[in-house]
């Protein structure tokens, strides 16, 4: 799934700063917005094409019915519908009457295609000019696949790469997504896979390329002073699938050790012990000194029905991984990676055994290697340029 996480909102850049028209103009289509503070993967990504050339970001499925849904980029609905310039990235939020959606009855099928059907026309002048005037276009996975054949039909030079954040089917979408991808799949120039366990749901072979998530090395730098006291100290960061149960047990089986949960997003528990403590949402480059310090990662997923990706695309394992800080999550997410000790969900004995086995491994664990924005990015534009992007499948 894609995991996001909060970010200091930058600057405001003007035009003027754009990069000269002889480098690649790039525009990125998802549903997300490039301005909102909680940032996911394809911000990072994007951050890095604008250090290459023209950036544009284009976010989609956006209207009068995101009111009802949360929509995290409400607060950006007075931006809607203009081009704003931000840090460096042209940005426009496409605000419509209502959005196409997955309602996820049978019946209403026909309602449902048609729906997609019209907007996938893109009758949005500034998304036409855009995609005329691309070298390359990024489509994050969600609605942006319902584009290719516009894409085709505007500019059928543009170089078409996929961003697979999340497979299809784990977040839902509708059909008619569904079916739209599967047509132009063949057809991308790649398919940039952050687990090689998404390639199973991707009808395409030829064209897919291994391309983990990164992180920001330089908030190896940022992460100081520790925010902590003398003893023992846990942490968990993000509200995904939050299990409160874990603390609970935890916090009564270790009372010596200091839990700390920022963002999950729910009150505290009755029955969380004085050890508990708890933070809302951070952002981002607040949470690092709490990780970096930390002698335990959680990561407090309450299902083991998630999809397997999620083991190598968890933002906060990979932020544990970089620290080298042993993470605390189930069997499932667990795996074979060696800094994770697994438990089962709601079992406190297993619970207590993993703490102690990550308090008290059998050999000393070292922090993992994980790429950067720009190697990320890099890998993108020109997997072939790379040998660990090659996926065996």
């Amino acid at each position: 799934m894609n995991q996001t996480v909060n970010a200091p909102a930058p600057a405001p850049t003007p035009a003027n700063t754009v990069t000269a028209a002889s480098k690649p103009v790039f525009l990125v289509l998802s549903a997300h917005d490039y301005r909102s503070p909680r940032r996911a993967n394809i911000h990072f990504i994007t951050r890095e094409l604008a250090k290459l050339g023209t950036t544009r970001f284009f976010s989609l499925r956006y209207s009068k019915l995101s009111r009802y849904t949360h929509d995290p980029r409400l607060s950006l609905d007075n931006e809607a519908n203009q081009i704003g310039f931000y840090y460096g990235v042209e940005c426009y939020l496409w605000k419509t009457l209502y959005h196409p959606f997955n309602t996820r009855r049978p019946w209403l099928r026909p309602l449902e295609n048609l729906m997609y059907r019209l907007y996938s026309r893109g009758r949005n002048p500034v998304l036409r000019r855009w995609i005329r005037e691309a070298d390359v276009i990024l489509l994050e996975s969600g609605v942006a696949p319902i584009f290719f054949d516009l894409i085709k039909q505007l500019n059928p030079s543009a170089k078409v790469l996929y961003r697979a954040s999340d497979a299809l089917d784990t977040i839902n979408v509708a059909e008619y997504v569904n079916q739209a991808f599967a047509r132009a799949a063949p057809q991308m120039d790649a398919i940039a896979l952050p687990s090689k366990a998404l390639a199973e749901g991707i009808p395409s072979r030829h064209n897919l390329a291994f391309v983990p998530h990164g992180i920001d090395h330089a908030v190896a730098e940022q992460a100081d002073p520790s925010p902590y006291g003398e003893g023992i100290h846990a942490v968990s960061v993000g509200s995904m699938l939050f299990d409160p149960e874990f603390f609970v047990l935890a916090a009564r089986r270790f009372p010596h050790i200091q839990f700390h949960i920022i963002g999950c997003g729910q009150p505290a528990h009755p029955d969380y012990g004085p050890n508990v403590h708890l933070y809302g949402e951070m952002p981002f480059a607040q949470t690092l000194p709490y990780i970096k310090h930390a002698q335990l990662g959680i990561a407090p997923y309450s299902s083991i029905n998630l999809p397997v990706y999620l083991r190598d695309t968890s933002m906060k394992l990979i932020q544990y991984a970089f620290f080298g800080v042993p993470a605390i999550c189930p069997h499932f997410i667990a795996a074979d990676y060696s800094n994770r000790f697994g438990y089962d969900l709601g079992d406190a004995d297993s619970i207590a055994a993993a703490i102690e086995r990550a308090l008290h491994p059998e050999q000393p664990l070292r922090a993992q290697p994980v790429l950067n924005w720009e190697q990320v990015a890099e890998r993108m534009l020109t997997p072939n340029a790379f040998a660990d992007t090659e996926l065996v499948v």
